[in-house]
C-alpha cells in the first residue's frame, strides 16, 4: 500500500556542507544511501526525521545547529515554492504564500493567526507529534523570521517563540539572541509569533515578472494535488489526527469546511464510508509507524487511535493476515536498511 512520500530539499547538503557538517556522514548516520545527496529524493516521514536527528547529533548543540543552517542556506538553493515566497510583495505575502505552498511538502503545515497586534504563525503535523525534533522545528520557525529578514532588509525580531521540547539554558539564550525575544520550552505548542505590524513591510526582494511566472505553476501544482478526491482528503486528515482520541465525521466535516451531510452524501457518491476510511487510514499508519524501529509496538497502536494493544492486535490481523511483531519482522528481513 502507498506510503505518504516527503520530498527532501536537495539544498538542505549544500546548506550543512557549508557549516562543516558532512553530508555524507548524515546520510550515513541516518541509514540512508548516499544518491540521497545527488539525486531528487522522496523519503518516508521516519526517514526524513532520521536526517534530521543524524544532523542535530553531529552538530551537538540544538540552536547552534537551528541557527547557523537558516543563516547560511543561500537563495540560490531555494526549491520554487520558497523563492515565491522570498520575493513576494511584502512580509505577510511571503508569510501568506508560505503557508499555501506548504501543503505540497509535508510533513509539517503552517497556520497563521492575526489578532490585536499580534501574528501568530504555528506548526501541524501531519505524522507522529513523537516523530517531531526540536532542530527541524527550530530550523523552521527560524526560517520564517529569517525570510523576513532577508525579504525586509531589516532586522525583524519576534515577539515570542514557543517549542514543545524541554531545551538546556545553553541552548535557549542563543535562541533568545536570534530571534530577539523570550523562548518557551515545553510550550503546548510549536509557535512563532510576529508583531503585526512588521507583516506590513515591503519586501526589496519583490520580483512581479518572476512572480507572474511561477505562481501560476505552483498554484496549478497545489491545485492537482489539494484536488484529489474526497476519500483521499477525508483519509489525509485522519491521519493527522488519529492519536487525539475518538475522531467522527462531524469534526473532519469541520476542517474540510462542509457539513457532516455534505461530506456524508460525497463520500456515498464516491462509494466509501467515514468508517471505511477511518480503517484506511489507521492501516496505511500503522505499516507506516511499523516501518520505524524507534517505535514500539504499544506506542504504534495508541499513535493510530486505538486505546488498548489487543484492539490493534486483532485489527492488524485482519487486515495483514499477521501480527505487528511478525509483519515488522518481515519488513526488516526486506529491508534491512530501512
Amino acid at each position: 500500500m502507498k506510503s505518504d512520500r516527503i520530498n527532501f530539499p536537495s539544498g538542505f547538503w549544500a546548506g550543512i556542507q557549508q557549516i562543516g557538517v558532512s553530508p555524507h556522514d548524515v546520510a550515513g548516520k541516518a541509514q540512508l544511501p548516499l544518491t540521497i545527496i545527488t539525486e531528487p529524493a522522496k523519503v518516508t516521514a521516519a526517514q526524513y526525521f532520521r536526517i534530521w536527528e543524524a544532523y542535530s547529533e553531529l552538530v551537538g548543540n540544538a540552536a547552534i545547529g537551528i541557527i547557523k543552517l537558516v543563516t547560511v542556506f543561500e537563495a540560490t538553493h531555494y526549491p520554487p515554492t520558497v523563492l515565491a515566497t522570498y520575493h513576494a510583495r511584502s512580509y505577510r505575502d511571503a508569510l501568506n504564500r508560505m503557508a499555501r505552498y506548504k501543503q505540497m511538502c509535508p510533513p509539517e503545515s503552517l497556520r497563521i493567526t492575526e489578532e490585536g497586534e499580534l501574528c501568530t504563525i504555528e506548526l501541524e503535523w501531519l505524522s507522529s507529534p513523537q516523530l517531531e525534533h526540536p532542530v527541524l522545528v527550530g530550523t523552521t520557525l527560524a526560517f520564517l523570521l529569517e525570510l523576513g529578514r532577508r525579504g525586509t532588509g531589516q532586522h525583524v525580531t519576534a515577539h515570542s517563540v514557543e517549542f514543545t521540547h524541554k531545551m538546556s539554558i545553553e541552548e535557549v539564550k542563543p535562541l533568545e539572541a536570534y530571534f530577539g525575544c523570550p523562548v518557551r520550552t515545553g510550550a503546548a505548542g510549536n509557535r512563532l509569533t510576529l508583531h503585526r505590524r512588521d507583516l506590513d513591510r515591503p519586501f526589496t526582494t519583490y520580483n512581479k515578472e518572476l512572480l507572474e511566472i511561477i505562481t501560476p505553476i505552483l498554484d496549478r501544482t497545489l491545485d492537482e494535488q489539494t484536488s484529489r478526491s474526497i476519500p483521499e482528503m477525508v483519509k489525509w486528515t485522519l491521519k493527522r489526527s488519529l492519536s487525539g482520541g475518538h475522531l467522527d465525521i462531524r469534526a473532519v466535516a469541520s476542517e474540510l469546511g462542509m457539513s457532516d451531510r455534505t461530506l456524508q452524501r460525497r463520500l456515498t457518491e464516491e462509494g466509501t464510508t467515514f468508517k471505511q476510511l477511518l480503517t484506511q487510514a489507521r492501516h496505511e499508519q500503522a505499516r507506516e509507524y511499523l516501518a520505524d524501529p524507534k517505535l514500539d509496538i504499544k506506542e504504534v497502536a495508541f499513535l493510530i487511535g486505538y486505546e488498548d494493544q489487543n484492539s490493534f492486535y486483532r485489527a492488524f490481523r485482519l487486515w495483514e493476515g499477521a501480527t505487528p511483531a511478525n509483519w515488522r519482522a518481515y519488513y526488516f528481513r526486506l529491508n534491512p536498511t530501512s
